[in-house]
This record gives structure tokens, C-alpha cells and sequence, in this order.
């Protein structure tokens, strides 16, 4: 009788192959890949993360920007901003990168279901809510309003910029968009994230808020949120710019006793609101 072999289970700490199929220019300083694992799909959640090498280099913690439900392929919004994520912008299709992952607890989709969603995004906090945004709008019929603030330094740091028209002009979401140093080409809003919360009128007994993006930004929009009776339980951050290693050994994301790349990147506001240095 022919016995399968037990394959061994997969190590956490060894890279799997992955191959760059795509890459995209964004703006000056991002790039987004296209990327296939050799053997299986990502299986990621919403607002989880990958650990990517550049041997002989080192690795880096990058958000997951595209949705779970396209299995086959994932995409990782990269900035340049060091060692690492500049050798990440020298990759063209073809070139090989170590993958760990996906790590973290994502974010919990059955909590929304049924809700009005407003996902709150500053700069590069655009990526890691991309994921969950194109998973609502693949999913439109089990939300009530979805609504997305974006705020950028200038537009020319806007992120997807193609997809962002799109979601203006789409019926399935409200989309509202601001910059704080507008240039002569911009007509839309100017200011910081926060003055976009005068353009919509939220029910604070449906909302459910999603805030991602530089920690300056977490403070005044949960004001806002707070000023507008959206409950403390139904507000969520991600915490994600503290980690490095994934697995919980370095103690680099640790805040309190709690490891951000195990238990997060994604709180909930009344878990983590006492925590001095989570926000």
C-alpha cells in the first residue's frame, strides 16, 4: 500500500521563495509589487503583514495591500526609506524575495458586517486599509454606508491614484480625499484629515471606524470620533509601524507586556487607550 510522505510543516523563520510578477511606480517614494509564492497562496486576513528578504541585506515588515480574495498573488505597497526597502525598488518581474508570513492578527471582518464602516487613512496608511476597503467593496451587500477619509502631505504623495478616481466616482462608497500643501493642480480639499469630518454626518450607533496611518494623525481622529458618540469598542487601529522580527522574539514591538506583532497590528481603542506608548 502506497503511505503519502508527512510533509514538514512550514518554519516561521525560514523565508519561502516568493517571485516579483509586477511592479508599479506610484509616486517617487513607493512602489507596489506583484508577488507569487512558489507553492501555495498568501492566505492572508485584512490588515496582516509579511516579512520580506533581501539576502545578504536583511528583512522588513510590509503590509499586505491587496485583498484576500484574489488567492493567487498578493501585493506589497513598499516605500523607499532605508537598506532594505532600497533594495526592495531595485526588483524588476522575474527577481526572487524571501516571504515569512502572514503574521499578526488582522482584522476582525465579522465585527463589521452589518455596520457603516469609515476607514480613516493618512499617507502610507492607505496600503494596509487598501485590503480591507477592496474586501468591503468585494463584499457590498453585507455593510450599510462605507465611507473613506484619505489624507496626504501633497498630492503628489497620493497612492493609488487611478483607483482613488474610481472610488470618487463609485456609488458603493462615499470617498473624501485632502492634502495639507495643496500645488496649483489641486482643487479638492486642503487641510489636515481631520477637517473631512465636517463633510459627512455619522450614526453613532452603526459606525464602526478603522484608523491607520502616522501616529500624530491617532489622536485628533479618535477625538473626532469620541466627539461624535462613535464608541470607544467600535474604533480600531493598527499599530503596525512597531514591528520588526513577526514572530514576538525581539521585544521591538512590545508595549506593556503586549507583543503588537502577535496580538495586532490591529486594537481596538478600548484595549490599548491607557498604554502610553501605544498611541
Amino acid at each position: 500500500m502506497l503511505v503519502s510522505p508527512v510533509l514538514p510543516a512550514r518554519s516561521p523563520f525560514l523565508p519561502e521563495i516568493g517571485t516579483i510578477l509586477k511592479v508599479t511606480e506610484l509616486t517617487a517614494k513607493e512602489k507596489v509589487f506583484e508577488i507569487a509564492l512558489a507553492d501555495r497562496p498568501l492566505g492572508h486576513t485584512p490588515c496582516q503583514f509579511v516579512q520580506v528578504s533581501m539576502f545578504g541585506i536583511g528583512e522588513a515588515p510590509i503590509s499586505i495591500s491587496s485583498s484576500p480574495t484574489v488567492s493567487d498573488t498578493f501585493e506589497l505597497c513598499v516605500r523607499n526609506v532605508g537598506s532594505v526597502t532600497s533594495a526592495i525598488h531595485r526588483l524588476k518581474p522575474g527577481d526572487k524575495v524571501g516571504i515569512r508570513g502572514p503574521f499578526g492578527n488582522g482584522f476582525p471582518t465579522e465585527k463589521i458586517l452589518g455596520k457603516d464602516v469609515l476607514f480613516v487613512c493618512g499617507g502610507l496608511g492607505l496600503a494596509p486599509l487598501r485590503s480591507l476597503i477592496r474586501w468591503s467593496l468585494e463584499h457590498r451587500r453585507s455593510f450599510g454606508r462605507l465611507i473613506t477619509f484619505y489624507g496626504s502631505k501633497n498630492p503628489s504623495e497620493l497612492l493609488y491614484k487611478n483607483e482613488l478616481e474610481q472610488w470618487k466616482n463609485s456609488q458603493e462608497m462615499e470617498f473624501h480625499v485632502t492634502v495639507d500643501r495643496p500645488d496649483d493642480s489641486w482643487t479638492g480639499n486642503t487641510g489636515v484629515i481631520t477637517t473631512l469630518f465636517n463633510r459627512v454626518q455619522l450614526d453613532p450607533l452603526k459606525t464602526v471606524a478603522v484608523v491607520v496611518g502616522p501616529p500624530v494623525m491617532y489622536k485628533f481622529v479618535i477625538l473626532e470620533l469620541l466627539k461624535r458618540a462613535v464608541m470607544e469598542s467600535r474604533i480600531y487601529v493598527s499599530l503596525e509601524r512597531r514591528m520588526r522580527c513577526g514572530l514576538g522574539k525581539c521585544g521591538h514591538c512590545q508595549m506593556n507586556g503586549i507583543y503588537v506583532c502577535q496580538e495586532g497590528p490591529v486594537f481596538c481603542y478600548s484595549d490599548v487607550k491607557k498604554i502610553p506608548e501605544a498611541l
